[in-house]
């Protein structure tokens, strides 16, 4: 009983075996049903192509075992089983052939071309690998229109671009000058199973912005830079400058005064008028155009001078304050005798170093007013008198100096022998010494 039960155990334990070995097989089996092996030998690629272009499918096998390679359109028909084209399709080319690939080319593409492509290596059981044709159809040219085609400054106006016949849709962005502005775009499908793009860009525009390029711009993997553009076109108010073409510094009395008025609109100012604030334009004044011309200026006409332009946006104006300053006076210093004698003598040069810059200081000063003139006039006046007075002082000093040095005792001997004689010429032949000692004799006679 014992050696049947020692039996019937290692039976059981054949059997348990058995079944757990049958069970792994199924199991691997089941497996191998549910999840089929791919092999990692067989590889290929997506294509991407224009239409109209070359696609190139590539199957490539790696350490191939001299398994058959072949390759099948997506309705599973072959195109090539080796380097045979069972195929009666002349635009399939073979490219390369070889145990490690089979490279074959597809020559203007359509988009009925477009569709999965499969790889195949004979081996058990058979391999594949697949390869996506996307077939590209670029937009036809983008369309740029505008709401208006020229705008007032300041007005909103609206752009709009549109991208059609593309596949896959195409993606616009805006650009005004070198600047990114963001629009708003819509994406419809046509019949055709193709792609309509619109894109709107509105906008308020100034007057910088007039003839500035607005570009729609269309990205699409089919083409690069593909764009239009639109220049803008602005309305606006014109602007107004004064520009003083003569004279260039201070005015003074006795001058003339051109001025021209600058003024630039769009449309272009049609008038341009000048005017006087307050007050009439002086009646011999000349106006051409844009320029105003007044000649012999004198102070009752200063004043506030308006330049007005206008068009049909509107009116603008610039001005320009006249004021009009005394004429320049240039007073000569003042030369006598008397100053010439000075200067040559003992005249002190601080004195005529001073009276100097007086006057060229009155002949310089452009600024100074009546009051400032008059006070220059009477420093100069005073200068000169100042010089006089000293001039004289020195010529009385020179001649005391003078004076001095010949000072003496005068001396005769005519009168000798006067008391005795009838009459003068007895006294002076009888005089001692006569004639002898006449050249003794000295007169002085001032």
């Amino acid at each position: 009983m014992k050696q049947v039960s020692n039996m019937a155990n290692t039976s059981n334990g054949s059997l348990a075996t058995l079944l757990i070995l049958i069970t792994i097989s199924a199991a691997i089996h089941t497996g191998a049903a549910q999840y089929p092996v791919q092999s990692q030998n067989l590889i290929s690629d997506n294509v991407s192509v224009v239409e109209g272009e070359t696609a190139t499918i590539s199957c490539r096998v790696k350490n191939n075992d001299d398994s058959v390679i072949q390759l099948l359109n997506p309705n599973r028909q072959t195109i090539y089983f080796k380097d045979v084209r069972p195929l009666k399709d002349a635009r399939f080319q073979l490219v390369n052939f070889s145990d490690n690939e089979l490279r074959v080319s597809l020559s203007n593409v359509s988009l009925s071309d477009e569709g999965r492509y499969v790889c195949q290596l004979y081996t058990d059981p058979p391999q594949e690998a697949y390869a996506d044709i996307t077939v590209l159809i670029p937009p036809g040219n983008p369309i740029i229109e505008s709401r208006e085609d020229i705008v007032s400054e300041g007005n909103e106006t609206e752009i709009t671009c549109t991208s059609m016949g593309s596949k896959p849709a195409a993606t616009i962005r805006w650009m005004k000058g070198d600047k990114e502005l963001q629009g708003k775009s819509k994406v419809e499908l046509t019949y055709d199973k193709m792609f309509t793009v619109t894109s709107w860009l509105r906008l308020t525009v100034t007057r910088e912005d007039d003839g500035v390029p607005v570009v729609c711009i269309v990205d699409h993997p089919a083409v690069k830079d593909f764009q239009a553009q639109k220049y803008l076109e602005v309305q606006y108010k014109p602007e107004v400058q004064i520009v003083v073409d003569f004279p260039s510094g201070p005015i003074r009395e006795g001058e003339n005064l051109e001025l021209t008025c600058l003024a630039k609109g769009k449309p272009e100012p049609q008038q341009v008028n000048w005017v006087r604030v307050d007050d009439d334009v002086p009646s011999h004044a000349v106006i051409t155009g844009s320029d105003l011309f007044i000649e012999n200026l004198n102070k009752s006409y200063n004043g506030t001078y308006r330049c007005v332009a206008s068009n049909p946006l509107g009116e603008a104006y610039d001005d320009y304050i006249l004021f009009v300053r005394d004429a320049l006076t240039t007073t000569p210093i003042p030369t006598t005798t008397t100053t010439t004698t000075i200067s040559a003598t003992t005249s002190p040069p601080d004195v005529i170093q001073d009276a100097a810059p007086s006057t060229e200081a009155a002949a310089h000063d452009s600024q100074a007013g009546a009051e400032t003139q008059r006070s220059m006039d009477h420093a100069l006046i005073g200068g000169v008198v100042a010089v006089v007075v000293f001039a004289m002082l020195c010529l009385l000093i020179v001649l005391g100096r003078y004076f001095a040095r010949h000072k003496g005792t005068y001396f005769t001997h005519e009168a000798k022998g006067a008391d005795d004689a009838a009459d003068a010429d007895t006294a002076i032949i009888n005089a001692e010494g006569g004639h002898n000692n006449s050249d003794e004799k000295k007169e002085y006679y001032i």
